[in-house]
Parts: structure tokens; sequence; C-alpha cells
């Protein structure tokens, strides 16, 4: 992957996979991805952000700002990849779970009756729903342990004052 790799979002509530044209990808390598975006649909909370794409952990971790500039939280996705090279296209995969952590450093677990629905109603593989959780269950483990820091250093470092 490199600076202009075109990044996709495939969503399974709603069905749908989204072409991310406007994020400005800032850092690449075989770990890491870090993109500068702004929100897709307008919103009065949130109005941009850094994401860094974890690709060997399945982590989305967004820093996300309100129009003041101001840190909002840290809002992580939990996700899989499809990297396709002849097009040199990366497909970021939504699990469904998500984690929110706040400056405090509390969190909160979201989007759990949505992947167990998916399951349900079949919209979702099962390897697919187990995945989400074992990386749910991982991410929160880095809260825990305080290793998060470490991902949020790295975003942060790219930040764009």
């Amino acid at each position: 992957m490199n600076l202009d790799t075109k990044l996709y979002r495939k969503r399974f509530i709603p069905n749908e996979t989204i072409y991310l044209k406007d994020d400005l990808i800032l850092y690449t390598d075989d770990s890491y991805i870090i993109t500068k975006w702004n929100c897709l649909r307008p919103r009065n909370d949130i109005a941009y952000g850094y994401s860094l794409y974890c690709l060997n952990n399945g982590y989305k971790i967004s820093k996300v700002f309100n129009y003041k500039h101001e840190l909002v939280y840290w809002y992580c996705d939990i996700v899989t990849y499809d990297y396709q090279e002849e097009a040199n296209e990366l497909t970021i995969i939504d699990l469904l779970a998500d984690i929110i952590v706040y400056e405090d450093g509390s969190s909160k677990v979201l989007d759990l009756d949505e992947l167990a629905d998916s399951l349900e109603q079949n919209l979702i593989p099962l390897s697919l729903g187990c995945k989400a959780l074992r990386q749910a269950n991982a991410f929160l483990s880095e809260i825990y342990n305080g290793t998060l820091i470490s991902y949020q250093n790295l975003l942060s470092s790219y930040e764009q004052k």
C-alpha cells in the first residue's frame, strides 16, 4: 500500500460500501495507515479526525474533533481488511463492535446488539462475528493494561495543527 491507495468502507448495517475519496493518507506501511478525514455527512457533534488503521490487529482508532478543534473522544471501530493489490484498493470492513475512549480514560462498548442482530439475520458470517468479539476483547485489554497510549501517541504525532 502507498499514499495513493484507494480506501473504501464496507458496512453490514446498512449494507453499503463507500469510497472514502476525501480521506487523506498521511502515512502507510505494512502495519499501519494514518489518515485525516472530515465527516462524510454533516453532524453537529463532530467535524473531523485522524484515524490509525492497525492492519495486524483489526482496529481503526480515530481521534475525533468537534468544530472548535477540541477532542471529543477516541473511537475504535473493530474491523477487518480486504486489500486488492492490483487495483491498489483497501476495503475496511466494519465488524459492528465499537469502543469509545473518553479523555478521562473511561470507555464505553457500543453496538454489540447490532452484531448479535447481524449474526441472527445471517448478515455477517459467524466467523467474522467471532473475530469481532475477539478483537474487541483484545482492544479492551489494550485499554485496561495501558498500552492504548502507544497508539494514541502514534496517531497524535501525525496530527496537523
